[in-house]
């Protein structure tokens, strides 16, 4: 009501020179005070200051431009280079955005200090005031470091090709057995502080001693020899993607690091497309990955998921699936929610006030973690 207020005010003036005075102090005290986007209990206002024929706002909440029927378009304080439009979101929001500028040219909000990278890169970032940080995902200098080895390259004969994987192994793992494994599709960008920031979680929750000893198997879908070729689409939930792991890389991992080979204490995890795979490959092998991490559950690529998990005979499974309300999976996550009722499953779940993003994935990544290997 505040800023609604200015804004009516400013609009109201005659003298040109004025207004256009007035607009720009107004957005530099915004830009000043952190409050670009300006938000209020539920109301966000997208505010940006230009020359441009028009201006609009897409992101998670309208599907990046997807959905036309919620694209932010801005009114403008005539005479003015001041853009602005209001948007209800729930009051713990947070969302990935970007500024369009006469439906072409699409910008980070330069009075915006806060931004998410994506697998494309950064984006800004719309905090709502009821949304908090996770500190897990932090860096801190006292935390002792866990040790990441170099990618490594391994030839598949099961897939026709190379993969890269890293290994990630707690502090101290010399003095340490058995340990808990959890491997992790899309891994380069799971493993990427800027991006899902897994490292910096294993290394706080190590340090607080929230989880067992934990090593983490990061295997990269990027060609190793091509780095704009990304083989996710085909290798997700394919039946040859799960025999290059089962046959080929676990073998591997276990020949050369302390790792536990019980079911019990192995993990997949994956998001979106990812998210499809850790569900086929607990379901096509109970025996090996008794641990599924869900996150932004992409089914509908491969909708026969659904009868797979359906007709498998899966005796206590230890499920975390998530997903965002905004933008995101939700459709698919609930359906195969109800499936795991049916089934009698006892199993995480959690929906959050966000979109398809690692804004959102990395935030709960210490939950997961601790449900899956937290100490008893």
């Amino acid at each position: 009501a505040e800023l609604q207020d200015e804004i009516n005010r400013i609009e109201l003036l005659q003298d040109l020179n004025k207004k256009a005075t007035a607009a720009e102090q107004l957005y530099t005290k915004l830009m000043r005070a952190g409050r670009i986007p300006y938000t209020q209990d539920s109301t966000a206002v997208f505010i940006y200051f230009g020359v441009a024929k028009s201006v609009a706002w897409n992101g998670d909440f309208n599907r990046w431009g997807e959905n036309r029927s919620t694209t932010v378009s801005a009114k403008n304080i005539e005479g003015t280079h001041f853009w602005y439009d209001t948007k209800i979101f729930p009051a713990d929001a947070r969302l990935d955005y970007k500024v369009t500028l006469n439906n072409a040219e699409w910008i980070l909000d330069p009075g915006n200090p806060y931004q998410q990278w994506s697998g494309f890169g950064p984006n800004s970032e719309l905090r709502m005031p009821g949304w908090q940080p996770d500190a897990h995902t932090n860096a801190y200098p006292d935390v002792a470091k866990g040790s990441m080895s170099e990618w490594t390259a391994i030839n598949s004969g099961k897939l026709g090709y190379a993969v890269n994987y890293a290994v990630y192994q707690p502090a101290g793992f010399d003095e340490i057995s058995n340990m808990n494994v959890i491997y992790v599709t899309d891994g380069q960008e799971y493993s990427a502080d800027e991006l899902g920031a897994m490292v910096n979680v294993l290394d706080n929750l190590h340090n607080t001693e929230e989880i067992e000893p934990t090593v983490a198997v990061f295997v990269n879908p990027i060609d190793p020899g091509d780095g704009e070729s990304n083989r996710r689409m085909t290798e997700m939930g394919s039946p040859e993607y799960l025999l290059f792991f089962t046959e080929e890389l676990i073998p591997v991992i276990e020949n050369k690091y302390s790792i536990s080979g019980d079911s019990e204490n192995r993990a997949i995890l994956g998001t979106s497309l990812g998210g499809l795979n850790a569900t086929f490959f607990g379901f096509s092998r109970p025996d090996l990955f008794k641990k599924i991490g869900i996150q932004a559950p992409a089914f509908w690529y491969r909708k026969e998921i659904y009868n797979l998990v359906k007709t498998t005979e899966f005796p206590d499974p230890k499920i975390f699936m998530t997903v965002g309300t905004i933008g995101d999976n939700i459709k698919d996550a609930r359906l195969m929610k109800t499936i795991f009722e049916e089934k009698g499953y006892d199993f995480e779940y959690l929906e959050v006030n966000e979109g398809h993003s690692w804004g959102a994935w990395r935030t709960q990544l210490d939950e997961i973690l601790i449900y899956f290997f937290g100490k008893r």
